[in-house]
């Protein structure tokens, strides 16, 4: 006995994600038979009479029978609502629809789209939305999208081919996977692209057989249904019922859920069973995106469907998580599962750093996605949770960030900020796009680097390069006040001088037109005095001085050349060359 498969929709914003769902839902409804197509908790059940009857030439020329009883879609598009249908080894999701814009082609959420597909090993076929927005194309065969590329003008059928082709191109330099039109494709080698016009309903036909068809040939035994072993599914969401309290929206992949069964759970504490007081669907015709929407109370449930469960104790269950359903109740049962519930999750390890971000998300799915993106990109987590951003939270990152200032960071997923405090040194990045978290978070590190480093350089001496103007000794010694020229750099009161290797004196005051100041800038001519020192003695008149720094000052500054300006690596330059007079390693 096979279960339907169940499809999950990524892509990037506005390619068309929740418009395909819509074409999807929209076309399997039958006026005469209103609910032909099945809507269950978060997905929407197309069941194969449908099937059948839109893609029966398809299903012929493919020579495909069906056997699944029908393609379950899980009704909320996008990389979150994946990441949350989370099992050992993978998503729940047994096949996806990458859908991107023929015309735009690939944009950095479907690049993220297809590192997160690859992860989780779930097999994808390409929907080549928008061919209606080619230049030219019109609509002229509603039954068959090839029939309707065909007929195009030539001009417009060879730029949808090439924008096509080029989506297969883009593919493969971001995986390494193949690519053809779902026609010419090997099914083994290549992924399968179908144009589609989700807003004309163009190519939903072929989309359903092939995707019924793929599943058929290579899913069949991942599509098993155990209805006599313990039931299997995933949490997706939790809210607030009225007369129910809190109730939990489930995704359910594999066996059969009975009223006065009892699930073991997953909490934020510790794993937990509960005994189900009531399963409910949504009443035939109803919306159930909408916040009027009815239910009906169902007795049992068959997978793979979406359904809500109420029951007592969920207010702490991680959404994400998997969890079992069994009717036998006794300890020794309850417990096994409890131990399969904790062995199913030991995949997802967090490696926990002394000094890292800290990730929050809605899920344990989205967590692992948001971490793992982080991990790979060299960043460490310290801790990673399921929940809104707290007091606790706050305080730990700015921990963080007193000893740590680039990892002083919460990164929240689809997550609100409920702490009463703010940081004070840390930062708070949230997004529900998880390719946007590791955009603003390496954007913030980079200004806060530059901050930093721009606060390093300030503490180093100026670097200064100046001539001692001839005729301009106004005092010889006790301190020596002369006329100088700044060749380079910046020169302020305190900096010591030399001339070959050695320290000669320091800048006690500058002054100008007879006012005293700070600093003198480059081609600025002033006056300065120096304690310590006889001019016509250590130094004299034409002579060239620098200022004087330390060979771990100078290993600093490369350090931070690129806050640097050109004249002045000059400068250090030559001071280098001077110190290498006695030690030719100096600097090195």
């Amino acid at each position: 006995m096979l279960r339907s498969p169940i499809v999950s929709v990524l892509g990037h914003v506005d390619h068309g994600k929740s418009s395909l769902l819509d074409a999807i839902r929209g076309s399997c409804i039958v006026r005469e038979e209103a609910g032909a197509i099945t809507q269950a908790i978060g997905a929407s059940i197309v069941p194969a009479s449908v099937i059948k009857q839109r893609c029966e030439a398809l299903l012929k020329q493919l020579k495909a029978e069906l056997v699944i009883p029908g393609l379950l879609f899980i009704d909320t598009p996008g990389h979150a609502a994946f990441t949350s249908l989370r099992k050992r080894g993978g998503s729940i999701a047994d096949l996806a629809i990458l859908v991107v814009d023929v015309n735009e082609g690939f944009k950095p959420q479907t690049v993220e789209a297809l590192e997160i597909l690859k992860a989780f090993k779930t097999p994808f076929i390409i929907a080549a939305n928008k061919i209606d927005l080619v230049p030219g194309f019109v609509v002229k065969d509603k039954h068959s999208v090839l029939n309707n590329i065909e007929l195009q003008q030539e001009h417009v059928k060879q730029e949808l081919y090439a924008r096509i082709y080029n989506l297969s191109s883009e593919l493969y330099k971001t995986v390494n996977l193949d690519a053809e039109l779902f026609h010419k494709a090997s099914f083994e080698k290549q992924v399968a692209i179908i144009p589609v016009s989700a807003k004309l309903g163009l190519g939903i036909s072929e989309l359903l057989a092939v995707l019924a068809g793929l599943a058929q040939r290579f899913l069949k035994h991942n599509l098993e249904l155990h209805p006599d072993k313990p039931a299997k599914g995933v949490v997706m969401e939790l809210k607030e019922a009225k007369g129910l309290g809190t109730v939990i929206d489930v995704i359910l992949y594999d066996g059969v859920l009975r009223v006065n069964d009892n699930v073991v759970l997953l909490g934020k504490d510790n794993t937990f069973a509960t005994r189900v007081r009531a399963l409910l669907q949504p009443a035939p015709l109803q919306d159930i995106r909408s916040k009027k929407a009815r239910f009906m109370r169902v007795k049992q449930v068959t997978a793979a469907t979406g359904v809500r469960i109420a029951a007592q104790d969920l207010e702490n269950v991680v959404p994400g998580t998997p969890f079992f359903g069994v009717s036998k109740l006794d300890a020794e049962t309850i417990e096994g599962l409890k131990t399969e519930l904790k062995n199913a999750l030991q995949d997802i390890v967090f490696s926990k750093e002394s000094k890292g971000v800290i990730v929050k998300a809605d899920a344990l799915g989205s967590l692992e996605a948001v971490t793992k993106m982080f991990q790979e990109h060299g960043i460490p987590i310290k801790t990673a949770d399921v929940g809104d951003i707290s007091k606790k939270d706050v305080v730990e990152a700015d921990s963080v960030a007193e000893q740590e200032p680039l990892l002083g960071a919460i990164i929240g997923f689809n997550v609100k900020n409920a702490s009463p405090i703010q940081p004070k040194k840390a930062v708070i990045i949230t997004s529900n796009i998880i390719y946007e978290l590791l955009q603003k978070y390496e954007e913030w590190r980079s200004q806060k680097q530059v901050e930093i480093q721009q606060e390093q350089l300030k503490q180093l001496p100026t670097i200064c390069k100046l001539r001692i103007l001839p005729g301009y000794v106004f005092r010889q010694s006790n301190p020596a006040i002369v006329g100088v020229e700044i060749l380079a750099g910046k020169l302020k009161q305190g900096v010591r001088l030399f001339k070959k290797d050695k320290p000669l004196t320091s800048v006690k005051s500058i002054e100008v037109e007879g006012q005293t100041i700070s600093e003198a800038l480059e081609n600025q001519k002033v006056a300065i005095s120096m304690p310590s020192i006889t001019i016509g003695r250590q130094v004299r008149e034409g002579d060239i001085l620098y200022s004087y720094i330390t060979e771990e000052e100078f290993k600093r500054f490369k350090a931070l050349k690129h806050l640097v300006s050109e004249s002045e690596i000059l400068v250090l330059k030559e001071i280098a060359e001077l110190m290498r007079v006695k030690n030719p390693v100096w600097g090195l």
